[in-house]
């Protein structure tokens, strides 16, 4: 059985003891690990950290680091998601699979069309939660670097605060049969720049929402011609860029 992997707030260090996070303790109690048992720790600042532990108590569980693995499991292109978020508990699995897949961050986006539409203390507890959901994912697929969840914005405020980005290579899902078929405009770019795929939500984006982001660098793609939910579409792109950095 493979060791428990656990993310940790603290930059870790060789010969570093320290008390595992309140999540992180409960799984070490769950599987009923004792002093001594071997533990894999990361703090999102890249590799990963062989750990034992010291010692179990009621609510704590404490141990040391020992040492450091230069594992790296990345895209090579970072990868951000904007999308306009599903409602319920669809917009959870998105994350949780997301992050299975290599999103380096993760935007959600209030659209015309949004179902779910959450602003302020609502919005900032949201992102917490999905958070949460981004380091449970790490922790089960090996990545050691948790992609970065965002505070839900209106789309126009998002692609106004994008000017001064003009580094990025920008794409948006599109229903559009006529459009380029995303694996060919993947295939096409020369750079390494990070890629940014702009998608929908229920209902996709309104014609002005498309002309506006047109209007801000984003080249429509397609994903073929049947029509994707929208927590379905961005993951198909992500597992298309995966696929690609595969071959």
């Amino acid at each position: 059985m493979p060791d428990p992997r656990l993310h940790v707030d603290t930059v870790l260090a060789a010969g570093l003891e320290l008390l595992l996070p309140a999540n992180a303790a409960r799984h070490v109690q769950v599987l009923r690990l004792q002093p001594g048992a071997e533990l894999t720790l990361f703090d999102g600042h890249g590799g990963e950290w062989a750990a034992e532990v010291l010692a179990i108590g009621r609510r704590e569980v404490s141990a040391r680091v020992l040492a450091h693995r230069a594992a790296e499991r990345e895209l090579q292109r970072p990868v951000t998601l904007a999308l306009g978020m599903p409602a319920n508990e669809r917009m959870d699995t998105l994350v949780e699979k997301a992050t299975e897949l290599g999103a380096r961050a993760i935007q959600p986006l209030v659209c015309e069309r949004s179902v779910l539409r959450v602003a302020g203390d609502r919005a900032e507890r949201k992102a917490s939660h999905w958070q949460a959901i981004a380091v449970a994912a790490c922790e089960q697929s090996g990545r050691n670097r948790v992609p970065v969840v965002a505070p839900p914005v209106p789309l126009r405020d998002w692609l106004l605060a994008m000017e001064s980005d003009v580094q990025s290579e920008r794409l948006m899902l599109s229903l559009d049969a006529q459009a380029m078929p995303l694996l060919r405009q993947v295939e096409a770019l020369q750079s390494t720049a990070p890629v940014i795929f702009l998608s929908g939500p229920e209902g996709g984006l309104s014609p002005a929402e498309q002309a506006l982001a047109g209007q801000h660098r984003f080249h429509p793609v397609s994903l073929g011609p049947r029509t994707l939910r929208a927590d379905t579409a961005p993951l198909a792109a992500l597992a298309c860029m995966a696929v690609l950095e595969a071959r």
